[in-house]
């Protein structure tokens, strides 16, 4: 990897900033709003979305009027009042306390490395659509699954030491792929319209929502875990050029793109799949196998646009893990880990210590996710744990200016309150899953263990590190 050298530890409020002064500046506007829509459009929520039927347009309107649209105004408050590499650690920490940022830091961590960790399962299934169903009993195996994993964490760790100016560009192609593999999403409805396979279709049907703990569950997931991540990017605040203004300009650009695209999306997904069938891991790959295969030359199209979507939730997943390899390095900055975090790789300037250990860290628990249990219940194991850790986060940055140290306006404050609502009733009901699991008992005890044991982990990291940096 090359040799490294050690950022200095800051104990001072001035210590991030500091330190980001060593970090190269590569994201300008148009690397953030590419990163935005990359990160932001999960693959598999237009499956999720398309569980409620007809009413999902209801659904999404409501998820973007109370959760979208404050995390947007929230987002922006927070990072022009404290533009800091770290992000949501650095906030929460200077909004409440060394405590509260710490876990903060600890939980976006953990959602990252079981978000990503993830992503074996799905290039596995994608690869089967791609392939055929002759392929399935590959696909369906641990071992393939587990290689696929070891392959791809590879290239995301020498992608992540290689740094943001080679990254950016893989997060931005990822980014422009997303938006052609949505083009042909929404288009291939309409090609077996005119083709006569389909014999209608209307994009913006409606119907009256149901209230029920399956729809209010999925309303959560709709809000918080489609429209979350705003935040994310500003993660690497001290690696933009003029953070306070091109963040919050990125926000205002992609939202109404993303919203627009699971929107249509969803309509997609609902006129080809029945509701009963819907695949809830690899749904816009269902969609466009299905779509394209009554259109006889043009199937061929099927496998390149899968194989397309392949590359995006990589280049997914090389945001999250890029951005999560940051935190145990400015929690090293300020001395609440061990300065072995902060070293940066004497050519490309990243933190390849803390690269490795995450890359570590997500290959054992992308395994372990495998351990006793289905593709479909271990992919839901996986993603609703990480949905969960980054929910408690939100928790906290909602309540920032509701309740923190850093003053607010009053339409912040207004904007954050239902915000914070919508992000408590998703963690208290993702404990639900929405897919067929061997034990519904298991699966929320496995999923509730999980976080309080981990972050009861993180809490005991935090005070023994306490200790030693006060001594310093």
């Amino acid at each position: 990897m090359g040799e490294c050298v050690t950022a200095p530890v800051a104990n001072s409020p001035t210590g991030p900033l500091a330190n980001s002064h060593d970090l190269p500046r590569e994201l300008g506007l148009p690397d953030l709003v590419l990163t935005q829509i990359l990160f932001i459009v999960g693959l598999p929520w237009v499956g999720v979305a398309a569980k409620q039927g007809a009413a999902h347009v209801v659904f999404w309107l409501l998820a973007a009027a109370l959760f979208y649209v404050p995390s947007a105004v929230v987002v922006v408050h927070l990072n022009r009042r404290m533009p800091l590499e770290g992000g949501l650690y650095q906030w929460a920490k200077i909004g409440f306390n060394e405590t509260v940022g710490f876990l903060v830091a600890w939980n976006l961590w953990l959602f990252a490395i079981l978000n990503t960790s993830d992503v074996g399962i799905q290039a596995a299934q994608y690869f089967e659509y791609a392939a055929g169903p002759g392929v399935t009993w590959l696909t369906g195996s641990k071992w393939f699954i587990v290689a696929v994993s070891a392959v791809i964490f590879t290239g995301l760790v020498l992608l992540a030491v290689r740094g943001l100016s080679v990254g950016k560009w893989v997060h931005a192609a990822g980014g422009v792929l997303l938006l052609v593999t949505f083009l042909a999403l929404l288009a291939v409805p309409w090609l077996d319209v005119a083709h006569g396979s389909l014999p209608e279709f209307h994009p913006l049907t409606t119907a009256t929502p149901v209230l029920s703990l399956m729809s209010l569950n999925l309303l959560g997931k709709m809000g918080f875990g489609a429209f979350g991540g705003f935040e994310y990017v500003a993660i690497h605040a001290g690696e933009c050029r003029n953070p306070v203004r091109t963040i919050g300009r990125s926000v205002m650009i992609a939202a109404p793109i993303i919203a627009a695209m699971f929107i249509l999306g969803t309509s997609s997904v609902l006129a080809l799949v029945p509701i009963d069938r819907i695949d809830l891991i690899a749904p816009i790959p269902q969609v466009l196998a299905i779509g394209f295969r009554p259109l006889g030359l043009a199937a061929a199209v099927a496998p390149i646009v899968i194989a397309a979507i392949l590359v995006v939730r990589v280049a997914q997943a090389s945001v999250m893990f890029t951005g999560n390899t940051r935190m145990p390095m400015v929690a090293g900055w300020d001395g609440l880990l061990p300065a072995w975090f902060t070293s940066l790789h004497a050519r490309f300037r990243t933190p390849v210590h803390s690269i490795l250990f995450v890359g570590a860290a997500t290959f054992a628990f992308s395994v372990t996710g495998m351990a006793g249990v289905g593709k479909q219940e271990a992919f839901q194991l996986l993603w609703n744990g990480s949905a969960i850790f980054y929910a408690l986060t939100y928790l906290v940055m909602f309540a920032i200016p509701l309740f923190g140290r850093t003053r607010a306006s009053f339409a912040v404050r207004i904007a954050a309150l239902p915000g914070f609502l919508m992000t408590l009733m998703y963690v208290a009901l993702s404990i639900v899953p929405i897919v067929q699991v061997e034990s519904r008992l298991a699966f929320g005890l496995k999923l509730s263990a999980l976080v309080v044991v981990t972050n009861a982990l993180g809490f005991v990291i935090f005070r023994r590190a306490t200790p030693t940096r006060a001594s310093d």
